[in-house]
């Protein structure tokens, strides 16, 4: 089943490039769109240390998929600035290099709560940026979303941190969740613009089983582009990448042309307006499980491979045989059935599980 490295593409003709590993389950907030109280409470079975990839079977399995194609790695959790000596893997992730001889882009998803003793200690191991999830600049506000009372003092705190250490651009990302946060998608595009920090709205998701997902909490990205739109004016702006998950949008200066300097926002719509059909990326989670869509319900188990010794030639192998099986397009079937459909309430895995 050997295929010529790089050349990865699946049953939809879309190519292997982002692979994000999660590199824990757990998380020290309590956010209720994924990892509500009620569910991962103080008696949840979070996975044994035994039962997680190593920082080096990690790395040899990163190092297969960039031979396939992965350009890009992200690390994600949970949170995983709570994976003890991360920034171990970081550095010998970052030794990593295409077959064009390139260094990859390393980047980190984290809630910031750690962000500021750990950004240079990060930036010293080989990561180039984070993006920082933030869903509300109001205190009261912030601390309810998180359920933990963490104070958003301590989060822009660590975003200062991150920007000082140089692990830039940093994206923000906020999930907006209607009659929750919503009123706060003004306030911080007046905060982050002209910061240098690229701020992304994502809508609210159906990701996992336990977060009581309605569409009627779904603000549509449309509606975040009006409201800000309406007093600081946009301007389209082109995708950066091939398989870019948010929509571009810059702010405009008074001749309607993007102000390079006030900088920019982004939108995901993953719920209103699928991008299956340019999805370029996979997912490892912390046990060795491959999850080819955020939305699945099940994994290809890759650790038993890891240490039933398979050989490079085996994984790379297995690699290819699951990335040209690939048909996933959640979110194109989503939008064609009705929400009360079997489907549309199928047991999927948590988002903690996998990152986003």
């Amino acid at each position: 089943m050997a295929t010529p490295p790089g050349l990865l593409v699946d049953t939809r003709g879309r190519p292997l490039r982002d692979l994000r590993i999660s590199v824990t389950d757990r998380c020290n907030f309590r956010c209720s769109y994924c990892m509500p109280k009620e569910t991962f409470g103080q008696d949840y079975p979070y996975l044994a240390h035994s039962a997680l990839l190593t920082f080096e079977e990690i790395t040899r399995l990163a190092r297969q998929f960039v031979l396939q194609g992965v350009q890009k790695l992200r690390l994600t959790g949970g949170e995983p600035l709570l994976r003890k000596n991360i920034e171990t893997l970081i550095t010998q992730l970052s030794a990593l290099r295409t077959p064009g001889g390139k260094a990859l882009d390393l980047t980190l998803t984290t809630n910031g709560s750690l962000l500021q003793r750990k950004a240079q200690l990060l930036k010293a191991a080989g990561l180039q940026r984070v993006t920082v999830s933030l869903d509300g600049l109001d205190d009261a506000v912030f601390r309810s979303m998180n359920d933990v009372d963490f104070p958003v003092a301590d989060v822009l705190a660590g975003l200062q941190a991150a920007c000082d250490a140089g692990l830039g651009p940093i994206k923000i990302n906020m999930v907006v969740k209607r009659g929750t946060n919503d009123q706060e998608i003004l306030p911080m595009a007046r905060h982050f613009r002209g910061s240098g920090m690229v701020l992304r709205f994502i809508e609210y998701m159906d990701v996992g089983a336990t977060n009581g997902w309605r569409m009627n909490e779904v603000l549509p990205s449309a509606e975040v582009v009006r409201r800000i739109h309406s007093e600081m004016p946009l301007v389209p702006l082109e995708a950066s990448a091939p398989g870019e998950t948010a929509e571009r949008w810059g702010y405009a200066d008074g001749n309607g042309r993007h102000d390079v300097a006030a900088g920019e926002i982004g939108v995901i719509s993953s719920v209103t307006q699928a991008f299956c059909g340019t999805c370029n990326r996979a997912r490892l989670s912390t046990e060795g499980q491959l999850f080819l869509c955020l939305f699945a319900s099940r994994g290809y188990d890759l650790k038993t491979l890891l240490r039933n010794t398979a050989s490079d030639d085996q994984l790379a192998s297995a690699l290819a045989y699951i990335w040209q099986a690939r048909n996933d397009r959640y979110s194109e079937l989503r939008s064609l059935q009705p929400q009360d459909s079997a489907e549309s309430s199928a047991r999927r895995v948590e988002m903690s599980y996998i990152g986003g």
